[in-house]
């Protein structure tokens, strides 16, 4: 008799998100659906009241603000960014959150630039995505990508 052992995977959000610039974020690509992203970051995840689209966010703690969000449009996802700014989150080029601001030039080249409040988006567009690299304070704050030419802003 053969023996098969079960293994539970336990969604939710990746600790150690992966930003693929012009393609996907944590595994998920714009225009996912509801059911897609469930699948992959889990149910567990908190709604924002006073946005304009659905919006979700999921934290690795409850009530606590580090992990990432997506903002839903009729057709799928539009938008997903990291949450404050979660450790282990990098690119495929290796970026990473907390690497100094100008890591994101050297790697990616000079980009256009959009002041959001207190801290700057940087924007890549490939394609029909946008790529953002937000900086806080000099440092690598966090990542988004969407559809191209929406608000780099969250």
């Amino acid at each position: 008799m053969i023996a098969v052992a079960l293994v539970a995977v336990a969604l939710g959000l990746p600790q150690h998100g992966l930003v693929v610039p012009g393609h996907s974020f944590a595994g998920l690509k714009p225009g996912a659906t509801r059911t897609q992203v469930l699948a992959a970051w889990g149910p567990h995840y908190g709604r924002c009241r006073n946005c304009r689209q659905t919006t979700w966010y999921f934290t690795y703690k409850d009530f606590q603000p580090q992990g990432a969000g997506v903002a839903f449009q009729a057709d799928g996802a539009a938008s997903y960014f990291t949450i404050w700014s979660p450790p282990g989150w990098h690119t495929n080029r290796g970026l990473k959150i907390g690497d100094p601001e100008i890591e994101i030039a050297s790697i990616y080249g000079v980009l256009p630039r959009v002041e959001c409040g207190t801290y700057t988006a940087y924007v890549l567009r490939r394609g029909g995505i946008d790529t953002q690299f937000y900086a806080y304070k000099k440092e690598v704050w966090g990542f988004g990508i969407s559809r191209a030419g929406a608000q780099p802003c969250h």
